[in-house]
């Protein structure tokens, strides 16, 4: 009984990940419970690559390589529905200039677009572009497991650093209390499966080791806290670069 309870709310979980990540309207509403769901993240950018890496198979029987990885990054957006690019964009408008925490903070939650705002999304979405035309080996795997990388990323600004909107925001519920090391269960799924990029996976997973530090140092030191636009900025970061960091020179 206790089995079918857990396996229960599993499944529950990773519907709930699905319908907060993606656009899929994937069973029936499942209650929001950030503890059960945040888990299921990296389960959710398996989903998300491996419709990605089918598409582009079909995409480069039709297109050339440039095109079909433009197609693939269109896919992504929307699938997801733009939702870390707007992270992405408010996070760049409020961080990326000399301003106090209150205002960074307070321009990130302004829906308007700003001017960094655009140019981050701009770049970052171009640096996926070339980095996915540039996969010669196991692209197909590596288009499956790097959108998975980016989106368990997210788990450790959770984890490690405070919420910036204690009053409230779209993202307080996930920071009401902390998680154990289970929570970071899919990411060890992920490293098992790098193993068959065969040495490259050590390029992967240090890259990702890499990215994840670096932004949540810049975090701690910009604002000292983070936000759901930070998180989803996070992950738009975290994918471009494992894209553009492993199709480096052909590798």
């Amino acid at each position: 009984m206790k089995e079918e309870t857990d396996n229960g709310a599993s499944m529950k979980g990773l519907i709930a990940a699905i319908q907060f990540i993606t656009i899929f309207p994937f069973g029936k509403s499942a209650p929001f419970d950030p503890k059960k769901m945040v888990p299921f993240f990296p389960a959710v950018g398996l989903l998300l690559g491996i419709l990605v890496a089918v598409f582009d198979q079909a995409a480069l029987r039709l297109w050339s390589p440039p095109v079909a990885a433009l197609l693939d990054v269109i896919l992504l957006i929307i699938m997801t529905g733009a939702f870390h690019l707007d992270g992405l964009g408010d996070t760049a408008d409020g961080l990326l200039g000399q301003r106090s925490k209150e205002a960074a903070l307070a321009i990130m939650k302004d829906s308007c677009l700003g001017t960094m705002g655009l140019v981050a999304i701009v770049c970052g979405l171009a640096i996926k572009w070339v980095g996915i035309m540039g996969l010669e080996n196991h692209r197909s795997l590596l288009l499956i497991i790097i959108p998975a990388y980016a989106r368990g990323g997210m788990i450790f600004g959770i984890q490690y650093l405070e919420y910036g909107r204690p009053g409230g925001g779209t993202g307080l519920d996930f920071f009401k209390e902390k998680m154990g090391i289970s929570a970071f269960w899919g990411l060890l799924l992920l490293l098992i499966l790098s193993l068959f990029l065969g040495w490259r996976a050590m390029l992967l997973n240090a890259g990702f080791a890499a990215i994840i530090a670096i932004i949540l140092f810049y975090y701690k030191r910009r604002v000292g806290c983070i936000t759901g636009d930070m998180l989803g900025a996070m992950a738009e970061v975290t994918e471009s670069g494992l894209f553009l960091l492993i199709s480096m020179g052909g590798v």
